[in-house]
């Protein structure tokens, strides 16, 4: 057996048994693949794959214990590549971010020039996608590290841990009747047609959940993943919108907005980071963590993610 079989039968399952987007993915060939395969079931006595003629049909539940030790296996490769390059090559690499619009807009721009004046030899790349399209980029290794609010809790193959609370705020035209009360309530916001995020996206089911606890219907006009665009309709005078306060921090005092603090209303949030539970860390990613917050430190990203624990947090999500 060899790591080629490995990486066919891994990507044969991301790619949903397709083995000709397997072949494009890994530019090899299809008949190739299913060799390769068929020389691995062979050589450990089972069917990884159940078929019908020559298509893959399912894993098999053998099969499926021999996925996770491939994910293992291929995890401890990647980590020595990544060993490798540490020492031969210091402050050298690529430093992957997988994150959100709303992170990658307002959060990510003042630490990532921090980190380009430290590691000028390092590209930064970043990916943006929905919260679990950013959690998925982290387990297939896509990205070193993800950020967002929603979703990074809920998978076991990674590892968690809080770098900032939010709050959300209002925002609306400085002439609005709304614009003059310094504390809003949910039953004013109610009466307004709003405009906010998509329900997977920037803490909207808090949003959701405050308007059901009182039983009230709020008239969502218009749902976008882009606080950039929600303002833009806020100002044509559709509606009031709900952001995250990140998205109005640098807004001109005296504007046509004008926003309030909802987070007596809503709640805070919390964003997070995450990391492949038992990945090799490279240097610039510890100090990519530590330049997004005072709470991440070096010695507590290690533990969390070799899975030793934290004592002042419950498992591998950790609390603030």
């Amino acid at each position: 057996m060899n790591l080629h079989q490995f990486r066919f039968v891994q990507e044969a399952v991301r790619q949903k048994l397709n083995l000709t987007e397997t072949a494009k993915v890994l530019f090899t060939s299809q008949p190739g693949i299913s060799k390769a395969i068929l020389e691995l079931e062979d050589e450990l006595g089972i069917e990884i794959f159940a078929r019908h003629g020559k298509r893959l049909k399912r894993v098999t539940e053998p099969g499926l214990q021999v996925l996770r030790s491939i994910e293992v296996i291929l995890g401890e490769v990647n980590n020595l590549r990544r060993i490798g390059e540490e020492f031969s090559k210091q402050d050298v690499g690529t430093l992957s971010i997988a994150t959100t619009h709303t992170q990658a807009r307002y959060v990510l721009p003042e630490p990532v020039a921090q980190m380009r004046r430290r590691f000028p030899k390092v590209h930064i790349s970043l990916h943006q996608g929905t919260p679990e399209q950013v959690a998925q980029m982290v387990i297939d290794e896509v990205a070193d590290v993800g950020l967002a609010t929603e979703s990074l809790q809920g998978f076991e193959a990674l590892v968690s841990l809080p770098c900032y609370e939010w709050q959300h705020v209002a925002v609306m035209p400085a002439a609005h009747p709304l614009a003059r009360s310094e504390r809003l309530t949910l039953d004013q916001l109610v009466l307004e047609p709003l405009i906010s995020y998509h329900p997977s996206f920037t803490g909207r089911t808090r949003i959701d959940e405050a308007f059901a606890a009182r039983r009230l219907k709020p008239m969502v006009v218009l749902e976008a993943i882009d606080s950039d665009v929600i303002k833009t309709y806020v100002r044509l005078g559709l509606g009031i919108g709900l952001v995250a306060e990140m998205a109005v921090r640098d807004d001109p005092p005296g504007g046509e907005l004008v926003s309030r603090p909802v987070g007596h209303l809503f709640g805070r949030n919390v964003a997070r980071i995450a990391f492949k539970r038992g990945a090799y860390l490279r240097q610039f990613v510890y100090a990519f963590a530590e330049t997004l917050s005072d709470r991440l430190s070096r010695p507590l990203l290690t533990r969390a993610v070799a899975g030793r624990g934290d004592p002042d947090g419950p498992g591998d999500n950790y609390q603030l």
